[in-house]
């Protein structure tokens, strides 16, 4: 016998499946498509993040609105999962299947991470499962974005059970992975060097980058074409599969005399994120550097960003405090007072990123 099911039940039968409350509400919020998302890597990594896009859109496409952006939703999530450690790409991982593309995600293993306040990240994605830890613990993980935390109980060795249960402790140096500060002369001049040792380049077609002149409190209205511009900037052109590649060009009225592509070889980060670095150190050098603001309070911090951080910044603002809805700002996040200002000082210092009291 065949029964007809409305969409609510749906939802309500896989919000179940994943441990997740149903509201009664039949849209998807943020916390079900994450989970969506994880459940699906689980099955199909590794494998392009199109590959990741294209299968839950299928999968979801009678259960949403056909107006609501789904599959840039799907990529954002996509984005802050790789930020938070549960996908890894491929710089992050080693692959001796040569049919592996360098634009692959991989489900990273069942770890955790010990935060400073005694708290615990669990991060890692199984194959069709839901979760990797028995329900007692599973009741109490607590979805903090795209953060998964489990908070200790009185007298409890949190760090010890994970052990038991075969989780990969993570220390917080190898999981915030991030780069020594240096000034940002420094840094632009280590890529200039480089790009004084690139080959000679002909013309880029399609080949996009981001004016330095613009505002840096607008970050999409910095993007722009290259037509009829001399000097050096960050950049990205096409290829014909796959994402754009991040470089670094030097231009001579509109045409392209050498490049470099980003990441370098035997990178740590990836393309976007030592490109958007760079764009700091270039935006600090001339004078004008990119602006977060911050909320004062007794008991948090709010921070406010206005173009994107690269990944081992995110992760580090992310184990130290929480994100947040953003507002008039790219991104936010809240960070307890108590260790807000060695963060700010991390801003300044790493990113060269400088304080706005203004309302952008």
């Amino acid at each position: 016998m065949i029964e007809r099911i409305e969409k609510q039940d749906v939802l309500k039968i896989c919000r179940a499946t994943m441990g997740l409350e149903y509201s009664g509400r039949p849209e998807m919020d943020q916390d079900f498509l994450i989970a969506l998302v994880r459940r699906s890597a689980g099955i199909c990594c590794p494998c392009s993040r199109a590959t990741l896009r294209r299968t839950l859109v299928e999968s979801l496409q009678y259960l949403h609105e056909p107006e609501e952006p789904l599959a840039e939703r799907i990529d954002a999530i996509v984005e802050g999962l790789v930020v938070t450690g549960d996908l890894l790409e491929l710089h992050n991982v080693s692959a001796f299947d040569p049919s592996v593309r360098g634009t692959w995600v991989f489900a990273a293993p069942p770890s955790y991470v010990a935060r400073p306040n005694g708290d615990l990240f669990v991060i890692g994605i199984v194959s069709d499962q839901d979760t990797y830890l028995p329900r007692s613990l599973a009741l109490r993980v607590c979805m903090q974005g795209f953060s998964r935390l489990i908070t200790p109980k009185p007298g409890e060795d949190l760090p010890e059970i994970m052990d038991e249960l075969g989780l990969q402790k993570l220390s917080e140096n190898s999981w915030l992975n991030c780069p020594q500060a240096e000034d940002a002369e420094r840094a632009l001049e280590r890529y200039n060097r480089r790009l004084a040792a690139a080959a000679p380049a002909g013309e880029v077609q399609g080949l996009e980058i981001l004016v330095s002149e613009r505002p840096v409190t607008y970050y999409r209205g910095r993007w722009g074409n290259c037509a009829g511009v001399t000097g050096k900037f960050v950049g990205r052109r096409p290829q014909e599969y796959g994402a754009p590649i991040w470089c670094f060009v030097e231009l001579a009225d509109g045409v392209s005399e050498r490049f470099v592509d980003m990441p370098r070889k035997r990178s740590r980060w990836r393309g976007c994120d030592e490109a958007w670095h760079l764009q700091m150190a270039i935006d600090a050098v001339n004078g004008e550097p990119q602006r977060y603001r911050v909320h004062t309070g007794d008991v948090d911090w709010r921070f406010e960003f206005f173009s994107p951080l690269p990944a081992w910044a995110e992760r580090r603002l992310v184990t130290f405090g929480r994100s947040v809805q953003a507002e008039k700002c790219l991104m936010a996040y809240v960070l307890p007072s108590a260790a807000a200002k060695a963060e700010e000082q991390f801003l300044r210092e790493t990113l060269w990123l400088s304080q706005t009291e203004e309302a952008e």
